[in-house]
């Protein structure tokens, strides 16, 4: 099967395409990016976005990956505190004109009537960057970090990453996901890796994008949780659309905690698990569910370690709970300090602030953050509650607010299509959990507030909880 590039207004086989990458990357050059100069990338998931990707990573430049709705502001810092020479949008990045930006659609025009270059397309020298990748954390649970990679520290990972999972040369692989994040960019390069084709997908619209998927013939779909779920409902109430996913082999997920009762759910519609996976921006992907063990997130890739400690950092038999570490040889550099200079990283057993557990066959099972509050004199872990909660099929999300006299109050939000009110679930939460962890108050959702990585936004609930 020939390898293709999959957009929405186009179909390229991935040659052709790496020849347009060529031409771009050319352009490129000609406008004064060389080897080891930071430029930043800030567009959508587009084919477009893709193609300047490579060429960029042809031509050996430090890419710093902005998200596309990021605020101007934010964009003006990072810009500044990176020292970025260019700067590359879409039509739709809010982006502060004094910074000049190129748009992709005016290097694609450029490089139209060029002749392709000769030779392929080679990541080599963006390989021997120490900060090929500056990325940014969601800030999901404080204020966000530049981390910046190895570039080919990155591939590598990738390349552990795909060997585990058993991605291959005639798969079409279809990211629901953000590019500029690392689950996304990590499904875009793994396509280049493994020669095999990608399919870029609205992935905001997965009605439209399943639509996709039976089109192109696509075989492996990563996704997060909360799109996994709205998949699920929409087969359910529009049967019409499961026909597109007859030729998928493999569900993944990734990117934030995932429930038994969706796996369960899936299992049961169309007889295949959701293979589970673990990592971070700053340590890389780390552990991968696959078809031939679907359990929790899988076994940590080959070369990289997984321990469980207790609080004092002594390792913890199999089957107990604490805090996650990874030793791995594909973790960042280190962090990108205010004036745009390396932070370096420590080596060695690093620390996740993640809770999780190992089984005696070294299946790593990912339980929550490790923040803990007190309450009532018990200390609890409120991921722990949300995951307890979720085994009897009820999505929640737990916000500790500070209480003098309690230590904290719980407010629980429940992810209810149907809108049963307050009273109906705080029933069966006092049912499902003991008094010192059932919640003070109730908020019903239609559906969680998400962040850009597709992660339920926790700054949003904590600012629905103070309300």
């Amino acid at each position: 099967m020939t390898a293709r590039i999959f957009a929405v207004d186009s179909v390229q086989t991935l040659d052709d395409f790496e020849r347009d990458a060529l031409r771009v990357a050319a352009v490129i050059r000609d406008g004064g990016v060389g080897t080891g100069d930071r430029v930043m990338l800030k567009a959508g998931n587009s084919a477009a976005w893709v193609c300047v990707l490579y060429a960029l990573m042809h031509v050996g430049a430090s890419i710093v990956l902005v998200d596309q709705q990021e605020h101007v502001e934010e964009t003006r810092r990072i810009a500044l505190r990176t020292g970025v020479k260019k700067t590359f949008v879409d039509d739709d990045a809010p982006i502060d004109a004094e910074a000049d930006p190129v748009h992709l659609y005016e290097l694609l025009v450029a490089a139209a009537d060029r002749p392709a270059d000769a030779g392929q397309l080679s990541f080599d020298a963006w390989g021997e960057l120490p900060d090929g990748l500056i990325m940014w954390t969601s800030g999901s649970t404080g204020t966000p970090k530049g981390v910046v990679k190895s570039g080919a520290k990155f591939l590598r990972n990738l390349e552990r990453n795909a060997a585990q999972v058993g991605h291959r040369g005639d798969d079409v692989l279809l990211p629901l996901l953000p590019f500029a994040h690392q689950y996304g960019l990590s499904m875009v390069l793994i396509a280049w890796l493994t020669r095999c084709s990608l399919v870029i997908a609205p992935y905001r619209r997965l009605d439209h994008a399943l639509r996709m998927a039976g089109q192109t013939g696509t075989t492996v779909i990563d996704a997060t949780p909360s799109s996994y779920r709205s998949i699920l409902n929409l087969v359910t109430r529009k049967p019409a659309l499961r026909v597109h996913l007859e030729s998928t082999r493999m569900f993944c997920v990734g990117a934030a905690p995932l429930d038994a009762p969706l796996v369960a759910a899936y299992t049961e519609e169309f007889g295949l698990p959701l293979l589970d996976s673990y990592g971070s921006t700053e340590l890389g992907n780390i552990a991968f569910a696959t078809l031939d063990n679907p359990v929790a997130t899988g076994r940590p890739m080959e070369g990289i370690r997984v321990r469980i400690v207790d609080e004092d950092g002594r390792p913890v038999p199999a089957g107990e709970a604490g805090e996650i570490q990874v030793d791995t040889p594909d973790a960042l550099e280190g962090h990108l300090a205010e004036d745009g200079t390396l932070i370096p990283a420590p080596t060695g057993w690093q620390p996740t602030g993640d809770l999780g557990h190992l089984d005696e066959h070294g299946n790593l099972f990912v339980l929550g953050r490790k923040l803990a509050v007190h309450r009532m004199g018990y200390t609890l872990y409120p991921e722990l509650i949300e995951r307890k909660v979720e085994a009897a099929k009820c999505p929640v999300r737990v916000v500790p607010l500070p209480d003098e006299r309690r230590g904290a109050q719980l407010v629980f939000f429940v992810e209810d299509e149907q809108r049963r009110d307050a009273a109906h679930w705080r029933e069966v939460l006092d049912a499902l959990l003991p008094a010192y962890e059932r919640p003070n108050r109730v908020i019903v959702l239609d559906a969680f507030p998400l962040n850009r990585n597709g992660k339920p936004d926790k700054r949003r609930l904590e600012a629905l909880a103070q309300e």
